[in-house]
């Protein structure tokens, strides 16, 4: 066989190993899913509207599904729908490695899936989620996406989840979150019915480079931290006696530097924090709680 009935061949497996697990997301179809468990399809989250979906699968059936859980900054939902007669995909195991040829999948009208084929040109990329927190470890590769494909799979030869596609970045290039460990996890949090919501600190940032414009407009020594511009009222920082103006320079003992750096530290946490400020000439260890 040639090199091309080779790739031909392996196109056509892949497909037939994934088709049937892609659905099409909204009544008139916003994007794509892949079923990942009985009763169970993983999208993003952006394509839903509320907490029911049409979801239409391969054999053109379509059923009304509910919002399972959501990561809204992950950009990730997982909706439970009767999937009778869909195929769930099962997961690659281990990292996809630069260069490795995969396939993209999207129920773009309904019906049968939509099939691409790209190579991965980039991993442990970032990218800002829809609430524009930085999304690290995900992959860029060259398999199309026509409009809708957002929530559907990447799968690799054998026709496995290596990634979970979100968007465009530029001509030719598409990037998708990676189907690792981190976010196998994520996805049983959300199928479990637990919604991701990530602390919040109630500050509004600037970033530093401001603050240090700001440090020496008043004669006092630079700083490399966030200037915080306003405190909204009832969140933690107010309750911890954050305001506006103070520099803040460390969160749970992690420098803080930019507001990824800001996010970066508090994931995860729960219950009181230690915050250092700079006000004026004093610095200020507070107390905050997060819930």
């Amino acid at each position: 066989m040639s090199l091309l009935d080779d790739l031909s061949t392996a196109i056509s497996a892949a497909a037939s190993a994934a088709s049937p697990a892609v659905v099409g997301i909204g009544a008139r179809i916003r994007g794509s899913g892949v079923v990942i468990e009985d009763g169970k399809v993983l999208t993003n989250a952006h394509n839903l509207r509320g907490d029911g979906v049409t979801v239409t699968f391969a054999d053109g059936r379509s059923t009304r599904g509910r919002v399972a859980g959501t990561d809204l900054d992950g950009d990730l939902a997982v909706v439970d729908v009767d999937t009778t007669g869909a195929t769930a995909l099962g997961w690659a195991d281990g990292n996809v490695s630069l260069g490795a040829v995969v396939f993209g999948l999207a129920a773009t009208s309904g019906g049968p899936a939509r099939v691409t084929v790209g190579t991965v040109s980039s991993v442990n990329r970032a990218f800002r989620g829809p609430g524009g927190r930085r999304i690290s470890g995900s992959i860029e590769h060259t398999a199309p996406m026509a409009p809708g494909s957002s929530g559907g799979p990447i799968v690799d030869a054998a026709g496995r989840l290596v990634g979970l596609n979100t968007h465009r970045i530029g001509e030719g290039f598409y990037l998708a979150r990676q189907a690792d460990a981190d976010l196998r996890e994520r996805v049983e949090i959300l199928a479990r019915g637990q919604s991701v919501e990530r602390p919040r600190l109630g500050v509004e940032v600037a970033p530093s480079h401001v603050a240090r414009r700001r440090r020496r407009s008043v004669g006092r020594p630079e700083r490399d931290a966030l200037l915080g511009r306003g405190v909204e009222d009832g969140s933690p920082a107010a309750g911890a006696g954050i305001r506006h103006g103070d520099l803040i320079v460390r969160i749970a003992g992690a420098d803080v530097v930019d507001a990824d750096g800001l996010l970066d530290a508090m994931a995860g946490a729960r219950g009181p924090i230690e915050v250092v400020v700079v006000r004026g000439a004093e610095e200020l260890t507070l107390s905050v709680d997060l819930g």
